[in-house]
């Protein structure tokens, strides 16, 4: 069993399922602060000149159940959201239990692993509702878990990407003896016309999936768990009309590795592609454009031979889990990137601005030890303010909170597993 199913597990699981439905928001107030940035001196981004500092004005706001929640703005005016690794509550007053772990049976293994399907309306995270819609069951074989990743809800399609992972160990191939990286290749889209309701299954398997990637054998993947690029409504102001996606991987060729060297948290690179979003389109690898690195002029160069892909960023152990959003108020991308270190304990989360999605890059915030166990980091565009300023932070937290004697404290306040909004202000 891997180290993160079984804390999801044995832990907080229980906790949730004893409680009752809940669809209104947890809220706390605390003293406002800013949080000290700790940038380590290999980092290779340059200090923004327009902002320095991330300001957390007080104010938390979310539920305590599953993970995962990564939000679609659609044009229907609501958010739509995976979620998995717990419960999520429906309208009826009951729940929808999620389990992506196939390691871990609650009546069904790695042959039928489940993910969520979920809603949040309102237009502020104070006041925001949230409901389960079902659950979608998928084989993660011959991995040992199928997790959910890109989502995005466009023209009142509503397309769900998942990716796999292997628990940690070694495995003989030949002569050789490889270190398994944890995160396994991302599979591909099955796609709802009726806002999740009923689903059409992607065509791709585990071991046959979009990309053609493995993640086994020791052989990382450079697209294992890819999220949409936020552009707001209904994909309002992308450059192009296209959807793009940003993923953490690693390379082949990396000769300082770490342990959990490329993970569901953990990662080398950053790495970006793009698709024209349809039915047609979404599942077939020769639809989206790679990108390939930057032209003399420095424009980035677009392939459609996933063999050309280039990493975007790069910092040797000090990357993993990755998402975009477009604040179009500033005309700023933001960047967040978390580290997730032994994938069990503390781990350190920064964010980034850049005019343009191809970059330069530059970093805003090193958040040392945030959460301190914070991960799936996102900025849903929906509530960021008019002036482009002020905007909610959404993460899951200390799913592992006495991981070997390491005790992991809520910081900021409300740092819990589950969902979690912080409002924040990002200023110089």
């Amino acid at each position: 069993m891997t180290s993160k199913a079984y804390y999801i597990f044995y832990y907080p699981l229980f906790i949730c399922l004893l409680s009752q439905a809940q669809i209104k928001p947890e809220i706390q107030r605390y003293e406002p602060f800013i949080w000290k940035s700790e940038t380590p001196e290999d980092c290779p981004f340059e200090q923004s000149d327009e902002f320095s500092k991330i300001y957390f004005t007080g104010i938390k706001s979310g539920f305590r159940v599953g993970d995962t929640w990564y939000p679609t703005w659609a044009e229907d005016d609501r958010l739509y959201s995976p979620f998995t690794d717990g419960h999520c509550p429906r309208l009826d007053g009951g729940k929808d239990l999620s389990i992506s772990d196939g390691v871990v049976d609650f009546g069904y293994g790695a042959e039928r692993t489940s993910t969520g399907n979920a809603v949040m309306e309102g237009d502020d995270p104070t006041s925001l509702t949230i409901y389960s819609l079902g659950l979608s069951h998928a084989s993660a074989l011959p991995y040992h878990g199928r997790y959910p990743a890109g989502s995005l809800v466009f023209n009142e399609v509503w397309y769900y990407g998942t990716y796999c992972l292997d628990p940690a160990g070694q495995t003989k191939y030949g002569d050789t003896t490889y270190n398994w990286p944890w995160l396994g290749p991302f599979v591909g889209f099955r796609y709802s016309t009726d806002y999740g309701r009923t689903w059409i299954e992607t065509t791709h398997t585990p071991e046959k999936p979009i990309f053609g990637e493995t993640g086994r054998y020791g052989y990382p993947v450079k697209i294992g768990s890819p999220h949409f690029v936020d552009f707001g409504k209904n994909l309002e102001h992308s450059p192009d009309g296209k959807a793009y996606l940003v993923a953490h991987g690693a390379d082949i060729q990396d000769v300082d590795k770490r342990f959990f060297n490329a993970s569901w948290i953990t990662g080398d690179q950053v790495y970006l592609f793009r698709v024209t979003p349809a039915i047609e389109n979404i599942n077939d690898v020769s639809k989206y454009e790679f990108y390939s690195g930057k032209d003399k002029k420095g424009n980035p160069i677009w392939t459609n031979d996933f063999k050309q892909i280039k990493s975007l960023l790069e910092w040797n152990n000090n990357m993993g889990c990755v998402t975009i959003t477009y604040n179009a108020p500033l005309k700023k991308y933001l960047m967040c990137v978390t580290d997730g270190g032994n994938t069990c304990s503390k781990m350190n989360s920064y964010i980034l601005e850049a005019d343009r999605i191809d970059g330069d890059w530059k970093i805003i915030s090193y958040m040392k030890n945030f959460g301190q166990q914070a991960y799936f980091l996102n900025i849903p565009s929906k509530f960021i303010s008019k002036d482009g300023k002020s905007m909610w932070l959404l993460y899951s937290g200390n799913f592992a909170a006495d991981w070997n004697g390491d005790k992991i404290i809520e910081n900021p306040p409300g740092s819990h597993y589950g969902c979690v909004f912080q409002k924040i202000e990002i200023i110089k």
